[in-house]
């Protein structure tokens, strides 16, 4: 050998790069994930975390852009002292596909079109009604979807629903919309796929209860971001859901139906509940609970959710909603640590009424859980959070249709 580089042949780079891809074909699912939760944002760090060569993540990342999904920048802008090129910078396709989310809760329903990265692209004029024929609101949800599809036309790559119940698995039944006027066991995911195929939609639908997908969206684009046994509470229109997500997937039990922790007793001279027990923290800490508990008469026009939250806000200084707000939190905090003795988890995290709650007196919460609970006196209070996410049950409605894609992205565009 002359040490001399053997010369090129015709076609030869482009056999190579084939090469490196089909090498890499398997990591192209696990290489949209980590760009569209936000952990690999340039392509040093896809190269880092895939475990591959900077010339296979090259392969991957032209792949991924050439479907549509992300957008590679080859030329950005050094930061300030760095020295050496900077790495290729890796997003998510602003005008790439989208994915169609429905949410139906207490006070109404809206549809909107999510993006990868939880981007919500476009909403529909929420409804404040909700009919008793789950087949009718869910006809009018996918149809203000299906506007939207039209009026942007972008490309979905299927639908999620979010609904206030325990949804069984395998049949997708809303085994307890309580807080609707729909049936039990509403067969609500056949009945939106027949409507998103009816409208033309292209791609899978799913339908979850809304706080599983809440945790969800804030697990992979907010609060609970980095959890590894990550704890989701929430009181939204109507009751208290909650969530377990462990090692980035819903614990959602051998059929669906775990971490109903609305019917965990707080009181046990409390409050009737729907269940048919008594004190449960879905009548104890919800928006109703805390407005009764401070003399306030419900109106019909506002979402309970929003006239507790404005009431906390606005007249925090009136002693009766000051011992109201301090009612809730204490049983709120019964409840957590009773989670946490038994889920042990490595953060919580808290939306709706209960996200105010927190904000209003974080110190109190966080000992009522930390006095409560065996782990929190032994090591600590475990991290309580408020969400961050502006509608993350839709958002994690959208992540359902996106789960395929992220799957195997080539498979479900191509």
């Amino acid at each position: 050998m002359d040490g001399k580089a053997a010369p090129k042949v015709a076609g030869e780079g482009t056999a190579t790069t084939r090469t490196r891809l089909d090498r890499g074909r398997g990591a192209l699912g696990p290489a949209l994930e980590l760009v569209h939760t936000g952990r690999a944002p340039t392509r040093a760090v896809l190269t880092a975390e895939l475990g591959v060569t900077r010339a296979t993540a090259g392969a991957v990342a032209a792949e991924l852009e050439a479907l549509g999904l992300i957008r590679v920048d080859a030329h950005p802008g050094a930061a300030a002292g760095s020295q050496g090129r900077p790495s290729h910078r890796l997003e998510v396709a602003e005008e790439g596909p989208v994915a169609l989310a429905a949410q139906v809760h207490a006070d109404g329903w809206r549809a909107a079109l999510v993006g990868l990265g939880g981007r919500i692209v476009a909403t529909a004029p929420g409804c404040e009604t909700v009919d008793a024929d789950p087949a009718k609101v869910l006809g009018s949800v996918v149809e203000a979807g299906a506007d939207l599809l039209r009026e942007t036309g972008r490309r979905c790559v299927g639908a999620g629903l979010a609904v206030p119940s325990a949804v069984a698995e395998p049949a997708g039944l809303a085994l307890n919309p309580l807080h609707l006027a729909w049936p039990a066991g509403a067969p609500v995911r056949e009945i939106f796929s027949e409507r998103v195929r009816a409208a033309g939609i292209q791609g899978p639908a799913f339908a979850a209860n809304d706080v599983n997908l809440a945790a969800l969206a804030e697990h992979r684009h907010g609060a609970g971001r980095g959890a590894r046994d990550l704890l989701c509470v929430a009181t939204g229109h109507r009751g208290v859901g909650g969530a377990l997500v462990l090692d980035g997937r819903l614990h959602t039990g051998s059929s669906g139906l775990a971490l109903e922790v609305g019917h965990l007793t707080v009181n046990p001279e409390g409050r009737p509940c729907h269940c048919g027990s008594r004190g449960c923290l879905d009548v104890e800490a919800d928006p109703l609970a805390f407005l009764t508990a401070a003399g306030r008469d419900p109106g019909p026009v506002i979402s309970l959710l929003q006239q507790a939250n404005d009431l906390i806000r606005t007249e925090y200084a009136d002693p009766a909603v000051r011992t109201a707000t301090e009612s809730l939190i204490d049983r709120l905090g019964l409840g957590l640590a009773g989670l946490v003795n038994i889920l042990n988890p490595d953060r919580i995290i808290l939306g709706g009424l209960h996200r105010t709650l927190l904000d209003t007196d974080p110190d109190r919460l966080r000992s009522v859980v930390a006095d409560r609970s065996l782990w929190g006196r032994q090591s600590g209070v475990v991290p309580i959070l408020p969400c961050t996410l502006d509608h993350n049950s839709l958002v994690g409605a959208a992540e359902l249709a996106w789960q395929p894609v992220l799957d195997d992205p080539l498979a479900a565009l191509t």
